[in-house]
């Protein structure tokens, strides 16, 4: 599968609200299978695109719901004490809150009963939110729904239906970086209702965001001290090769490697990277890119067995990593992740990719010199406990983590698959 180096053809079916369906076959230069991608429009005129593993596929489904065209509120102000950026956006106060599963609108929808999918199924589907942050000027956000199974996990996928939701990320990393509005892409999963999730269902999103967020800010002027002072040094490149040398690996593998930061800020966190350095998705090689899903669905694996109570695999002699070939496959019937009564980890998995805009005010760096890494945290402590963002957090951004990364290294070992 490959969507990074493809030939586009068009066809307009019909579907659309306004007449028509753009339908899109992405397939690979190097006569790999590709995947289809087909675009509409909800009642309202948002778009809505298909991403599908089969080309017979096809999309002609019409939103039936009498929508009204979505108006925002979005407004991005500038804190001029602090230099940051603060969306406000008071017409996400009518959100869809906790709706019971029969009511989901990231279901496909089902005889009467219509939801933001028109289809009555789909593999991956991507559409511009409803009450965004964010929007016109202001930037863009859309909606990732991962699988049509309302019970599902991203950790239940199989390894094909990840590596398409990984496509999907990229072709909205590349289509979003060309709206005039938009200087940063990030995608991003919340999951479970303790991270803030209103929605059940499996799913992400993208913030196309006007300006390049304060903590990627943070990043790149770190690199352009680091490269000052070490007269050209990568701060990602020396930082990666410090922690393979240190004990908080959690992973190895041909292309990717994982572990848990020196100065963590959650309880246990993981940053996960490809050994080529690359800014963002589009710069993955087909590697990277096809040993993906196994990595990353192994350590979500991990995350949602931290806090069973068992020891799992014990760590092998020598160096604590995995490689690929211990990566575990995904299970036949997924076991419990939790033990009884304890809720699955809530987590946010977030993409860190380097802005599309002008770096001029990071003297000496180039958009090369960013690594695209994916953060992956849970604020679970401990069992039945949350890590809290309190007085020093909150108040001061000072971060105080109550477990040790050498200590969360060493336990998402432990977890590892058979």
């Amino acid at each position: 599968m490959c969507l990074v180096l493809f030939e586009e053809s068009w066809r307009v079916v019909g579907g659309h609200s306004d007449g028509s369906t753009l339908e899109l076959r992405l397939s690979c230069r190097d006569g790999e299978s590709g995947v289809k991608k087909t675009s509409t429009r909800l009642a309202d005129g948002r778009e809505l695109i298909y991403y599908d593993l089969r080309d017979a596929v096809v999309r002609e489904a019409a939103d039936r719901r009498p929508l009204e065209r979505t108006v925002t509120t979005s407004e991005v102000r500038r804190d001029p004490l602090l230099g940051d950026t603060v969306a406000i956006a008071s017409h996400r106060q009518g959100r869809t809150y906790h709706p019971p599963a029969d009511e989901c609108p990231l279901c496909p929808s089902e005889g009467d009963r219509l939801s933001e999918i028109p289809d009555s199924s789909y593999d991956v589907v991507v559409f511009e939110n409803r009450f965004p942050s964010l929007a016109g000027d202001s930037g863009r956000c859309e909606v990732v729904c991962f699988t049509p199974d309302h019970s599902a996990s991203f950790r239940d996928l199989s390894e094909e239906h990840a590596r398409l939701v990984l496509e999907a990320w990229t072709d909205r990393t590349a289509e979003l970086s060309h709206l005039p509005s938009v200087e940063q892409v990030f995608c991003f999963e919340n999951r479970g209702a303790e991270i803030g999730v209103t929605l059940g269902h499996p799913h992400g999103q993208i913030y196309a965001y006007p300006f390049t967020t304060p903590r990627t800010a943070l990043m790149l002027r770190s690199l352009a001290a680091h490269k000052e002072a070490t007269g050209g040094g990568n701060l990602f490149d020396d930082l990666v090769a410090r922690e393979l040398a240190g004990e908080r690996v959690v992973l190895e593998a041909e292309h990717w490697v994982a572990f848990v930061p020196y100065a963590a800020h959650w309880p246990y966190e993981v940053h996960l990277y490809p050994r080529r350095r690359v800014p963002d998705l589009l710069g993955l090689d087909e590697e990277a890119r096809a040993e993906f899903p196994r990595v990353y669905l192994e350590l979500l694996r991990r995350f949602d067995r931290i806090f069973d109570g068992s020891g799992g695999s014990p760590s092998p002699p020598g160096p604590p990593v995995s490689t690929v070939s211990t990566v575990s496959p995904p299970p036949v019937s997924p076991d419990s992740p939790d033990s009884p009564g304890e809720p699955p980890t809530p987590y946010i998995a977030a993409w860190h990719q380097a802005p599309f805009g002008v770096l001029e005010e990071f003297e000496g760096v180039a958009r090369e010199d960013f690594a695209l890494h994916l953060e992956l945290f849970t604020v679970r402590r401990t069992s039945g406990k949350l890590k809290f963002l309190a007085g020093s957090e909150s108040g001061m951004g000072v971060f105080i983590n109550d477990v040790p990364p050498e200590q969360a290294a060493e336990r998402l070992r432990e977890v590892a698959g058979p």
